[in-house]
Parts: structure tokens; sequence; C-alpha cells
């Protein structure tokens, strides 16, 4: 959430920077609510003000034997406008609340202007895309016999995967390879976390109110399956005044994520790209203010790591605009190389949300500077995506036998097996 002071003082800055991602703020809305919301306030401090000055000279009426009932009653009347002056000024601030929840974070200065992803520009390149001396075939062509996707739209309906046998714990190798490389050389903390949360930690991190309709939600909407472990984590420093020495933190967590992809209906049906349900290892940071850019760097590089490990051609793009998500001030997204499909998907987004998020979940430090609290800022990228990292490594470690070779990094975690060889079906 945008600061409100911020809000007040330069509306119309706001209004130019979040055109820029296509966004059109009502600045006729928030000025009608904020001249509401002045004229609230002041109507209640003059009401209190008038209560106090009756109730003292309540005191001295009495002392001086004088008839205090008309100013009991005066100081009746006064209570009973009084409240219903707060009632007043406590629902506007809910309407400028629900209005600033509405508003998503205005791009940074160094985000690239544009519409939509082919204005993202491209920061660094690593390694050229696969190369082969035959026609590259796409992961589900590759993976026949160990993905089933016949069996899974029998068990949940489509967009859900059933992985078998070699494929499985190729799968499962990954994800733990991604983990131990984060905790063991990069530093964070692993957490385990809920997979369903409450409403308000979506709202903390932004998914609600705006994305309802991706989530899959239970309990009439009050709790919903994550749609990433950004959710869970990220909360774990909800309503909390964090010591200044406790900063940075570093968490990685392993989840299933749960989107329902409506913003998405139609799109790469083909295969385990994009599904209602996936693995994710997720890496969030909670720093301090001036911090936050440094750690989007750092934290981009550690899922970087992985790729270079897996040694899978990859590029690193700056997101325009236009292409932001809600909550991000500035994003870096993760491309890999797919030869299936001759370009690059994206595997991983690492944002900076500066303090936005940490305003939604009061999630605060204790300034050693002035001993007050201020606002922390948060910062997450997916370190990876494993199910897409899968199909990277199927279709770009293919042969043209069929065969899948096993990149070096990975063969630790499969017991030592080089080679999946195609299964006879």
């Amino acid at each position: 959430m945008i600061d409100p002071r911020v809000l007040r003082r330069d509306i119309h800055a706001i209004a130019g920077r979040l055109r820029l991602r296509g966004f059109d703020l009502d600045v006729a809305a928030f000025e009608q609510l904020e001249s509401r919301r002045r004229s609230a306030q002041a109507r209640a401090e003059r009401l209190r003000n008038e209560r106090n000055t009756v109730s003292k000279r309540i005191g001295a009426a009495k002392a001086a034997g004088e008839d205090i009932a008309p100013l009991v009653q005066a100081v009746g009347d006064l209570g009973d406008r009084l409240a219903s002056a707060s009632e007043e000024f406590d629902a506007i601030r809910q309407e400028l609340e629900a209005f600033a929840m509405a508003v998503p974070n205005p791009p940074d200065d160094s985000v690239p202007e544009g519409r939509d992803e082919t204005d993202n520009v491209e920061i660094r390149c690593w390694r050229e895309p696969t190369a082969f001396n035959f026609e590259p075939r796409d992961h589900v062509h590759l993976a026949s016999g160990w993905l089933d996707l016949e069996a899974a739209a029998r068990i949940a309906g489509s967009r859900f995967s059933v992985l078998r046998g070699p494929l499985a714990r190729l799968h499962r190798g990954l994800t733990q390879f991604m983990m131990d490389v984060h905790t063991n050389e990069h530093g964070y903390e692993e957490v385990y976390v809920p997979y369903l949360v409450h409403r308000s930690a979506l709202e903390g991190t932004g998914q609600l109110p705006k994305f309802e309709a991706d989530l899959f939600a239970i309990d009439d909407g009050e709790r919903f399956l994550i749609p990433t472990a950004e959710v869970p984590v990220t909360n774990l420093i909800r309503d909390r005044i964090l010591d200044a020495d406790e900063l940075p933190l570093r968490f990685t967590a392993h989840t299933p994520c749960f989107r329902s992809e409506a913003g998405n209906y139609g799109k790469d049906t083909h295969g385990i790209f994009r599904q209602h349900q996936f693995e994710k290892v997720e890496l969030v940071q909670i720093v301090h203010p001036e911090k936050s850019w440094v750690a989007l760097e750092e934290l981009t590089g550690h899922a970087e790591t992985i790729l270079r490990r897996l040694e899978l051609p990859y590029r690193a793009v700056s997101l325009c605009a236009g292409d932001l998500g809600f909550a991000a001030a500035k994003t870096i997204d993760l491309e890999v190389w797919l030869p299936g499909e001759g370009r690059y998907r994206e595997i991983s987004s690492c944002s900076n949300f500066l303090d936005f998020q940490a305003r939604r979940m009061m999630a605060r430090y204790r300034s050693q500077a002035t001993g007050r609290p201020d606002y922390v800022h948060t910062v997450n990228g997916s370190g990876l995506a494993v199910g897409r990292t899968l199909i990277a490594i199927l279709e770009n470690y293919q042969d043209g036998a069929g065969a899948i070779h096993v990149p070096d990094a990975l063969r630790p975690y499969v017991g030592g097996v080089s080679r999946l060889a195609p299964r006879q079906t």
C-alpha cells in the first residue's frame, strides 16, 4: 500500500507514475474522500474540545453549588454528537483504506517504459540457446510414459499432472538440489509453512482484493490455497516490530502452489508449463529500507545460480512498467531457453516491493537512529519454479534417440543416474 502521506502530498505525481503501468488513478475520487476525511476529523475534534470544556465547567459549578443538570445534559448531547462524528470519520477512513488497497505500487524510476512483455528489456544473457543436429522435441513427447496427463484429468480435471518413475524422482531431486543450495550456500533459513491462508495474508502481499478470481477459495472465501509460498513466508513478519539487528531475514520454502489461472484461460494448455497445482522453491528477504535494491540483485543472483549449476541457457529481463505485477516496484524475470518451443520462457520473477507489502502487513523494525518503528522492505523471487525447470532439463538435455541426460549437479540427487532412457510403451 502506498504511504497515505505521499498520496496526500503528491497525488498527481503518483497518478503520473501509475499511468506508466496502465493504471488510471481516480484523483478526483481520492481528493473528495480526503476532503470528507478532513471535515469529519475537524468536526470530531471540535466536539471533543467542546465536551471537555463543558466537563470542566461541571466541576466548577458543582463546587459553587450551582445547578449542574443543564451542563450534564449538554455533555451527554455532545457525547452523542461526538460518537456520531467519530463513526462517520471511521467510515471515511475505511473508504480511504479500501481505495488505497486497490492502487498498485508505482514503478521505480529505473523500470523501463512499455505496455506489455514485448517492451521488456534484456539485461544479460547466459549461454547461447542449445543447438541440436536434429529437430528437438517438446517435454510432452520426451516424457511420454512418465507423464500421465490422462490419469490426472480423470482424478482432478485439466491442468493437473501425474509424474511417474524417473520423472517423479527427477522432480523430487530438483527440489532438494535447490533447497540445499539456498540453505547451505546462500544463507536462507528453511521454513515449512501452511498451504492455506486467511484472506488477510493475501491482502498483505497484494494478491487480494484484485486477483481473487485467480485463487482457490474455501470457507466461503475466508481462506485460500496459496498461489505461492511468498504469501505465508512474507506474512511471518506480519504485525511485528523487529529489532534492527534482526535484519536482514532470509527465508526459503518449498511448497505446492495453487492457481485457477482465470486470467490465462486457453493459454499454455499443452503439457505442464501452466498448471493449477505446481511446485516452487521461494526466496524471501526482509531488509532495511536502504538495502532492498542490493537485496534484489543478490536474490536474483541466487536464482541464477541454480540455472548456471544446471547449465541451462537463460536471460534476465527487466519488466517494463506495463508488465509489472500489482505489488512490485521493479521486477527482474529470469527466462530459460526451451528448445521445444524455440523461445525463452519465464522461470522466476524476482521483485522489490519496497514498503508496499510491509504497510499492508504492518511489518516494521525499530530504527536504531530514532528509536521509532519504520516499515521494512520486502524482496522475493522463485528459486526456481520446479516444474518449469524440469521442462527445461528435458528439452535441453535430450538426445536424438529420445533419452534425457541428467545434469552433473543433479546426479547425486537421483541415485547417480546419468541418463534416462526413453520408456518403452
